[in-house]
């Protein structure tokens, strides 16, 4: 069957990477952790996550953030909004957010304040995609690096299209000053 888009990151290649970043997390978190996973577009990821962990005999509690910047949009309001927050407490404990895409830290810093405002006594943060845009911005643990383009698929998606594309496609590259006429 033809890929619709050109394909960036292979439905293997996540695959692959999935197990790595598995291996790399095992070594750090254990069943008393707590696993965000920023809605929408980091469900995929934290799926194969969740699974990944449990073939290492690690079953830590998953819930899930509702955090919003982009709506249907291409590019981010500058604004992050709580659509729905966590529904269990994690006063005392360790949290790892997953997050789909990184690009200008913004979310990431965002959900790793909202949840140390509710009592979580470290935060790691682990995007699966990371963009050029994210410079320096600080994140503990990346999938894939990934060129400055318009992605879908895999929980990425274009005004809520695609997120279930098995891979991780272009759907256009992203404008930037430099294009802007």
């Amino acid at each position: 069957m033809a890929e619709r888009f050109p394909v960036l990151v292979s439905e293997a290649d996540i695959a692959a990477r999935i197990e790595t970043l598995a291996d790399e997390l095992a070594t750090i978190i254990d069943d008393d952790w707590r696993v965000v996973q920023l809605m929408q577009g980091a469900g995929p990821f934290a799926t194969d996550l969740m699974r990944a962990l449990a073939r290492r005999n690690l079953h830590p509690i998953l819930d899930s953030l509702w955090l919003e910047s982009y709506r249907d949009e291409h590019v981010s309001s500058g604004r992050v909004v709580v659509r729905a927050d966590i529904s269990r407490k994690i006063e005392g404990l360790k949290v790892l957010i997953l997050d789909d895409v990184f690009d200008s830290g913004r979310t990431i810093a965002f959900a790793k304040a909202h949840l140390e405002a509710k009592g979580a006594i470290e935060t790691r943060a682990c995007a699966f995609i990371r963009k050029p845009a994210a410079g320096d911005a600080p994140i503990e643990h990346i999938g894939i690096d990934c060129p400055d383009r318009y992605l879908i698929g895999y929980g990425m998606d274009d005004a809520g299209r695609y997120r279930g594309l098995p891979y991780i496609g272009v759907l256009f590259r992203r404008r930037t000053a430099v294009d802007t006429p």
